[in-house]
């Protein structure tokens, strides 16, 4: 396969800021979801990143809404997409963890399931996803074609995400093969698939017309392990601007090479910092060629991450405070693991760089666009509530009660947010199960269990978690679901 190749254009890197023309709006909005992968609060710039800058997510940021108390879905990969994709919490939606199954891939969303997929087909739109899946092996019920997606391009299978330089790519149910990748074992030498999946996504939406509506999802895997870029501008912007402890991966001729494995990095500091930059650079030229095809003044733009922070393959989220004040990273349920930027711009609809720290969740995002695509149907309950009039500054916004959030892994993990108050369940199935308690009025930063002090409040949050979590045999969260 002839390698992808990607220009990145100082023009682009200091295009002008956005202008708002009238939208419209008669029209069915498109829809562009653009979804980091462990990409911390704090990586961006627009969110306090100083170690290096993200001009294009910044300016999406001023031609729209910061959301400064975003919640993922939780705090790994797969069940934080599924509580995106319908609308559920981590303790009613159907994937709830990251299980590798056979052929390639994980567990899949049923049959049965109401993605945002369906929701934007039922009304019109054409669907697409690009990037990583990772919720149903191909031919499965959770297949992307199954689960309501037109156009799928990407990785399948999150665990053959972690490595750049595949030996395939999936289009629709069609194994693509990227030979040269098979030729060269070396790292960073063929195909670098995060080029490959842009450029099809820029394809696409070159083939878009003001007369169809869209749905593209993004879900990149960017800035996820391993830390490899192209030999290219980027990475020479930045090797030998920071300190660097090089790492020791998977070599090839490992089992694991290239099958979950991490590769080598000699530069882990100056690698991270230009695949967040290198996902910058994505975002212009997806802004850009919305804009080229007179598509981007009626286009909601939303940009987000699916959890926290990684500490793998060479990642050092503490040298670039990629957490910000919050305490915990990937796969903890403190702050740092699941409160993530987004930033939704939409002219004509929503106020150019404003900020909002209304407490919301990815599951708000189904409740939302059904809003948006059909306001006068009757939406079903669901764990979410619609965000549009907070978007377009009116009145009425509903708000949360409380957020519920599990974890099934290292023996299980619950909290509820509910107000400024925070309680987390930790080790549910292990030796020491154990409650913390934190009001983030106070204590952002999740520094001083405050247990002790307030037991009515303890016990209040303890029932909300006795109550949404439901029990489903493929995910036993507590001891007697085994």
């Amino acid at each position: 396969m002839k390698q992808a190749t990607i220009t990145f254009s100082a023009s682009l890197l200091l295009a002008a800021p956005f202008v708002h023309a009238e939208t419209n709006k008669e029209k069915q909005p498109n829809i562009v979801f653009i979804l980091a992968d462990d990409l911390g609060y704090g990586d961006l710039s627009c969110y306090g990143q100083e170690k290096f800058m993200t001009p294009n997510i910044d300016r999406l940021a001023q031609s729209g809404m910061r959301f400064t108390q975003c919640y993922s879905g939780t705090t790994v990969s797969a069940p934080s997409r599924s509580c995106l994709l319908t609308g559920t919490h981590s303790g009613h939606t159907p994937v709830r963890g990251n299980m590798e199954l056979d052929p390639e891939g994980q567990f899949p969303l049923p049959a049965d399931a109401r993605t945002i997929f369906e929701v934007m087909k039922e009304a019109g739109y054409k669907t697409s996803a690009f990037g990583k899946w990772g919720l149903g092996f191909i031919g499965s019920t959770g297949d992307p074609k199954n689960q309501g997606c037109d156009t799928f391009f990407g990785f399948n299978c999150q665990l053959l995400a972690h490595s750049y330089y595949p030996d395939h790519l999936w289009d629709n149910d069609k194994r693509v093969e990227l030979k040269d990748n098979n030729l060269n074992v070396q790292y960073g030498q063929g195909t670098y698939s995060q080029d490959l999946i842009h450029q099809k996504a820029l394809e696409y939406i070159d083939n878009m017309n003001a007369d169809e509506p869209f749905f593209l999802w993004y879900p990149t895997i960017l800035p996820h392990a391993e830390l490899i870029v192209p030999e290219d501008s980027i990475i020479q912007k930045f090797r030998g601007q920071f300190p660097e402890k090089p790492f020791k991966g998977t070599e090839p001729g490992n089992p694991a090479f290239r099958k979950g494995g991490y590769c080598s990095q000699f530069y882990p500091h100056a690698t991270f910092a230009a695949m967040v930059y290198r996902l910058d650079v994505y975002v212009g030229q997806i802004v850009q060629k919305l804009k080229e095809k007179g598509l981007y003044d009626n286009t909601i733009i939303i940009f987000s991450s699916d959890n926290g922070p990684h500490k793998e393959g060479g990642a050092d989220p503490d040298f670039f405070n990629s957490n910000g004040i919050y305490r915990g990273y990937k796969r903890d349920l403190y702050e740092g693991g699941i409160r993530v930027p987004m930033i939704v711009s939409w002219p004509g609809h929503v106020e150019a760089g404003t900020e909002t720290d209304f407490m919301c969740s990815f599951w708000d995002l189904m409740p939302t666009f059904e809003a948006i695509l059909q306001p006068k149907a009757k939406q079903p309950a669901r764990d979410g509530v619609n965000l549009l009039p907070l978007l377009e500054g009116k009145k009425g916004q509903q708000e949360h009660d409380f957020l519920y959030f599990e974890f099934q892994e290292m023996n299980g993990r619950q909290a509820v947010r509910k107000g400024p108050w925070k309680l987390i369940h930790m080790d549910i199935r292990g030796k020491n199960p154990h409650y913390e308690l934190y009001n983030l009025a106070s204590d952002p930063s999740e520094r001083h269990n405050v247990l002790e002090q307030f037991p009515e409040k303890v016990a209040e949050l303890k029932a909300i978690m006795e109550r949404e979590h439901t029990p489903d045999t493929n995910w036993p969260l507590l001891k007697e679901e085994k």
